[in-house]
């Protein structure tokens, strides 16, 4: 975490994580701390707080720190570091370096000591006794009541009670030493009394189960949390998420209130869990607003205020914390205080934002009137920060607010002068009017911005001028005003340089209203899509034209089409045809050949060449199968089934090389196949072409050849076929050697080896 990423995540904001990197640099604090304590303490002391400045929150720097004073017995500078960070930083080894140098100042000090020890130990458990590494703190804390000396019975019973009490809050408590505390307690109440124990160990035996439990829940959120980590800024890093995330969890958790305790211990722990969170993710606004708005809604105001003060302290350029701030102060009534707050947001008067001054009118007219709105905005419309969402922002409070259209008006108008370079500002403008129904200063206002604006700075006004006819005018008024924002717009080239003519486009903006259209979703997009290509087809088919509508032909070329240049028709799949893939489907229980038209259906599947073709006619196959080589024919029905987008290559290798295919001869391109001759018989007699009808059975009659050549072990030329082919690529070339050397002996026909693809037919 920290400056730099090591997530390799980017910042959100590069710019502002690039300051971050230079003050809150991690790498760099730590060196300076490690570094700081080789030092003498008077050395050291500077780079202490130089570190804590940036980092007020972090638990291990404040202690190494004061444990450099507590070294060289300097008491009083340590009793002034502990009371800077002992509260707001609610770390275990922190508090037991302070309950150290108490015990330490303490110790001969005798009644007096013990006393001032004791109430450390119970201000320290207040703090953190619910840390779930509060454990040895407890333990701490029983051994001390334990050693103090009894004069006599009475104030040894005093003692025996006073340790009771802490066991008892002790093993209630969900800590990683809770089953030792509750080991101990037994045998303490055993040792006082067997018969006043065995009926307050079954009193508080359920709620030592209960917060067992609950500590093995909270162990899992605990875990995922660094305690190490330096608060810094977000930079928007994966660590820091997670770390967000893990502390998310763990407030959750806790307001849960998962171990059914009093509401008052309940929010006790969820304070301590706000707070320890606060000091790790200490300039995160939103923890820090969500610290308060618990605290509102439990009903503890004065708390929620403390925690926005202290988040202004931590964050004083969040406005957001500022309004959310000043938004409680004014819902329970205090108005000063939230005034000064809105003050502060407005500053000097010299960098005040916008949305500094609208605020402000918004509150004033909120609780001083109208008049004190009307001042403040006179004076804020001088402002040279001022811009035209003031203007807005009061006309529409004087409108709305104030039933006030006369002085709405007036603002407007005032604001027109000023801002009538603003198309934004002119459409606010014609809204107002629009709900005053004024048509006429409506058309007034836009032939006045059109008139001062340049036409690439007016195609929302133009827009807006056009729906406006449509609601307003007539259909030669829609028509005039269609006509002169197209000339407008072509002559700046805003419009993509589309024609002057009339589209279709523009009959579906006339005749819709709202969701309703005058034609299909499909007829619209459509329609966007022609606009579009409209737009860009003078930028990229110059001096080009469109063939049949698939393609662009070269006119210089010789008649080919042109492989650089861009197609303009958009082709879309039909979506509506298509169908789930699913790999483990049975061919059997497929769907209907007359349910998916177009695709390869699952009871044409178990034929490889119908597969790759998908579900045509019969008479469409027949006729490819005419026209394919005998050869390719008798291989792709040896081809098994494909289940799933890509075959297995040693099975479709293993085939190929154990396939009983015939050998074709190689003639001229364009010429006639030649005749097949069977590999097995010998002869040269042609062999038919099978038809759609015939081809399973020819691929299950060259099936059971294989398995009886398989069955023949004894077949000199079926020796190495029939052993299993190995995946192993040079070890299937050594048996495409061995069956070549075979053949060539006994005169039989050969392909050669698959994966060279060389043909070496040999003959003896």
């Amino acid at each position: 975490m920290g400056m730099e990423n090591p997530d390799g995540a980017e910042t959100k904001d590069q710019t502002t994580a690039a300051g971050i990197v230079d003050k809150y640099n991690v790498e760099s604090a730590e060196f300076l701390a490690n570094s700081a304590q080789h030092l003498p303490i008077n050395q050291a002391a500077p780079i202490y707080e130089q570190l804590l400045l940036l980092f007020p929150t972090a638990a291990k720097l404040w202690k190494q720190y004061v444990e450099a004073y507590m070294a060289v017995n300097n008491d009083d500078a340590t009793k002034q570091i502990f009371s800077r960070c002992l509260l707001n930083c609610l770390q275990v080894p922190l508090w037991r370096c302070y309950i150290r140098f108490i015990r330490k100042v303490n110790e001969k000090k005798g009644v007096e000591g013990q006393e001032e020890t004791r109430k450390a130990f119970d201000f320290m458990l207040g703090y953190v006794g619910a840390d779930i590494a509060s454990g040895p703190v407890w333990i701490e804390y029983i051994t001390f009541l334990k050693s103090l000396p009894a004069l006599n019975a009475q104030e040894e019973s005093q003692r025996m009670t006073a340790v009771r009490k802490v066991y008892q809050k002790a093993i209630v408590t969900p800590t990683h030493h809770v089953e030792q505390l509750w080991k101990d307690y037994e045998n303490f109440e055993n040792s006082v009394s067997r018969q006043l124990a065995k009926g307050l160990l079954s009193e508080y035996q359920p709620k030592y189960n209960s917060a067992r439990a609950v500590y093995r829940e909270r162990k899992k959120y605990v875990d995922e949390i660094d305690w190490n980590m330096l608060a810094v800024p977000p930079t928007g890093s994966y660590k820091e998420e997670l770390q967000w995330m893990a502390w998310k969890r763990l407030l959750a958790f806790e307001k849960g209130n998962p171990q059914r305790i009093d509401s008052v211990s309940s929010n006790k722990r969820i304070v301590f869990t706000y707070e320890q969170c606060l000091m790790y993710l200490y300039h995160y606004p939103d923890i820090w607003y969500d610290y308060a708005t618990w605290h509102a809604k439990s009903g503890s105001i004065d708390a929620a205020i403390k925690v926005f003060q202290r988040a202004l302290k931590a964050l004083p350029d969040s406005e957001m914390l500022k309004y959310a701030y000043a938004e409680l102060e004014e819902s329970r009534g205090a108005i000063l205080p939230a005034k000064k707050i809105y003050e502060s947001l407005l500053g000097d008067g010299v960098n005040t934002t916008a949305l500094a001054h609208i605020q402000f009118i918004r509150f004033l007219r909120r609780n001083e009137g109208v008049e004190a709105a009307r001042k403040y905005f006179l004076d804020a419309r001088k402002s040279p920060n001022c811009t035209y969402h003031v203007y807005v922002a009061y006309a529409l409070m004087a409108f709305c607010l104030d039933k006030d259209p006369k002085t709405a008006h007036k603002v407007f108008e005032a604001g027109l002068k000023r801002f009538m370079h603003e198309p934004v500002y002119i459409l606010e403008y014609a809204d107002f009017l629009s709900r005053l129904n004024d048509d006429r200063n409506i058309r007034a206002l836009f032939e006045r911005a059109l008139s001062s604006l340049p036409p690439e700075e007016s195609v929302e006004i133009w827009k807006r001028f056009t729906l406006f006819e449509q609601t307003y005018g007539d259909l030669a008024s829609m028509l005039k005003v269609e006509q002169r924002r197209k000339e407008a717009l072509s002559r700046s080239g805003e419009d993509g340089g589309s024609t002057l003519e009339s589209s279709l486009q523009e009959v579906v903006s006339r005749y819709s209203f709202m969701d309703l259209w005058p034609c299909s979703s499909k007829d619209l997009d459509h329609l966007s899509c022609q606009e579009w290509l409209a737009k860009n087809i003078s930028k990229k088919m110059e001096k080009s034209a469109v063939s049949n509508g698939l393609g662009i032909v070269d006119k210089d070329s010789t008649g080919l089409t042109s492989n650089s240049a861009v197609s303009t028709k958009v082709i879309y799949p039909d979506t509506s045809c298509m169908v789930i893939y699913e790999p483990r489907q049975k061919h059997e229980t497929g769907i209907s050949p007359s349910t998916t038209p177009g695709f390869a259906t699952a009871s044409n599947m178990s034929n490889p060449i119908i597969g790759l073709l998908g579900s045509g006619t019969t008479s469409a196959l027949d006729e490819i199968l005419k026209a394919t080589p005998p050869a390719l024919v008798s291989f792709l029905a040896s081809l098994p089934t494909v289940e799933g987008p890509t075959p297995n290559v040693d099975i479709v290798l293993s085939i190929c090389l154990q396939a009983d295919i015939p050998n074709g001869q190689v003639g001229k391109l364009g010429a006639s196949p030649a005749p097949a001759t069977s590999d097995l018989s010998g002869s040269s007699k042609s062999r038919p072409v099978p038809s759609s009808s015939s081809f399973k059975q020819l691929r299950d009659r060259q099936s059971g050849k294989r398995k009886d050549s398989d069955r023949q072990e004894d077949d000199e030329t079926a020796t190495v076929q029939s052993q299993p082919l190995p995946r192993d690529a040079f070890r299937i070339r050594q048996i495409q050697k061995a069956r070549v050397g075979t053949t060539s002996q006994t005169g039989s026909a050969s392909y050669g080896s698959a994966l060279s693809g060389d043909l070496s037919a040999s003959t003896g």
